[in-house]
Parts: structure tokens; sequence; C-alpha cells
């Protein structure tokens, strides 16, 4: 999708989000994640650290080989370039990291580490979470280990090698997990067949957070195929993200948010 075309997406989005702030969620559940997480500003003490990491890779001009799974096509790139292209920004990485920590979230799963910027965030608010994310690309899984290893982050394991090839005996470590984050190959069978074999390991209380809803037609159409499935009740839409609920007590229902 063009980057016009992804303007104007937002810009829709932005004027049709019906449902930011809460405004008509009559939903108790849905009405205070809205306040309490997409609404919520304060800065926890381990934003600062995350964020000079964030600083030193897009400062770092060292050229890494990238095996890329998804579009097949390898390529040399510097570890700066790899954090402009593919870090979150630090809105939605400590979106993530309110998420764990509002609901107390202890066995989280990444697909797609990059840098590890997303990860740090996922693993940070306790010492308790187990966190597992997987990297394709091994030289790209060696900058993350640095990150990892400066933050001091000793409860992610980082599970190197093909997500096709490795996701099941990942999954086989897990008797259920509370929060997957799926940021890896953006094709529409993949996120799907992503979705698909984590399915078994979720819970009442789970969620899934899917990057990049927007980013293309295949992917947009990903996302609203996975809205289909029946064991999933109420989703929010941040456009740069996809939230999916499973809890069985919530009605079925989509909402579009835009977070500020």
């Amino acid at each position: 999708m063009n980057v016009f075309k992804i303007i104007y997406k937002k810009i829709y989005h932005y004027f049709t989000a019906r449902n930011t702030n809460g405004f008509g969620v009559h939903s108790p559940f849905m009405f205070q994640f809205i306040q309490n997480v997409l609404g919520e500003k304060h800065f926890f003490y381990v934003f600062s650290s995350i964020e000079l990491m964030r600083k030193d890779v897009l400062k770092n001009n060292e050229k890494i080989y990238i095996t890329d799974y998804g579009t097949g096509k390898n390529r040399q790139s510097t570890v700066k370039e790899i954090a402009k292209k593919s870090a979150k920004s630090p809105r939605f990485g400590q979106l993530l990291f309110r998420i764990v920590h509002y609901f107390k979230f202890k066995n989280v799963l990444e697909l797609g580490t990059s840098l590890g910027i997303s990860t740090a965030y996922l693993a940070s608010s306790s010492s308790q979470i187990k966190c597992t994310t997987i990297e394709g690309c091994p030289q790209t899984a060696s900058q993350a280990r640095k990150v990892f290893k400066k933050l001091n982050l000793q409860n992610i394991e980082l599970v190197e090698g093909n997500i096709d090839v490795v996701l099941n005996q990942v999954l086989d470590k897990y008797q259920t997990l509370d929060l997957i984050y799926i940021d890896a190959n953006h094709k529409q069978e993949a996120v799907i067949r992503y979705f698909e074999k984590c399915l078994p390991k979720i819970h009442n209380e789970s969620i899934i957070i899917f990057d990049d809803i927007h980013w293309s037609e295949d992917m947009e159409q990903a996302w609203n195929k996975i809205l289909g499935y029946d064991e999933i009740s109420s989703s929010i839409d941040l456009f740069e993200m996809g939230i999916v609920f499973f809890n069985k007590d919530l009605s079925k229902k989509r909402y579009k948010v835009f977070y500020k």
C-alpha cells in the first residue's frame, strides 16, 4: 500500500473512531480498558532506560546481513536503518508495557523480535514475566541480545529461527499464554497461520495484538478474517495495531479508537 493511501486511511480512521475515550462503549470491561490503559499517560521509570537504548541503536552504523523469511529478500543494512523502519514508536511500545502491567500478565510471546525494543517493553513491568520472543534473522537477534543485556532483562528467552519451524516447539513450553504480540511476516497467509497455531494456548483473559493491521490490503484482509473467528469476543482497531479479546463475558463487538 503506498504512503498516500496509508495517510488517507489514517485520516479516515481519525474521523471515524467513535470509541475514543470510551465514547459509546457500554461494556464496563472495555470502557475501563480504553480509559485506564489506552488513556493512561503515567510515565513509568523503565521507559527512560528503554528510550535511551532506542537512541543508542538509532546511532549504530554497524552493518549487518538481514535474513528475511517474510519477503525472501535477504540484504545488508545498518542497525540504525533497521531501528528507523522496524522499532515501534515510544507510545506504542509503552502501550505494550501498559497492557502487560494492567492485567499483570505473566506468560508473554512475541513473534518478530527485530532489535528488541518492543520486547523490552513487554518484559519490563515485572521480573516474574516469562517472555519468549522469536527472531528469524541471526544477526538481528544478536543485536537484540545486546539490548536485553544492557537493560539487564533476564526474563526474556530469544528463540532464533524461522517462525514456521520453531513456533510449535515454543508453544509446547507454555500451558497457556496471556499475551501474544504478532509482528513478523506481514502476509495474510502467515498471520492467520500464526494466529491459528496460537489459539490452543489462549484462555478467557488472553489478548492477542496484531501489528500493522492497515499496512497493506493483505494485512487488512487478514485482520478482517481473524475478527470472524468464533473464539474472539471483542476487538479494538487502533489503526497501527489491532487487539483481540477472548473473554466470553464480552459481547462480540468491534471498537475503533484513535490512540493519542
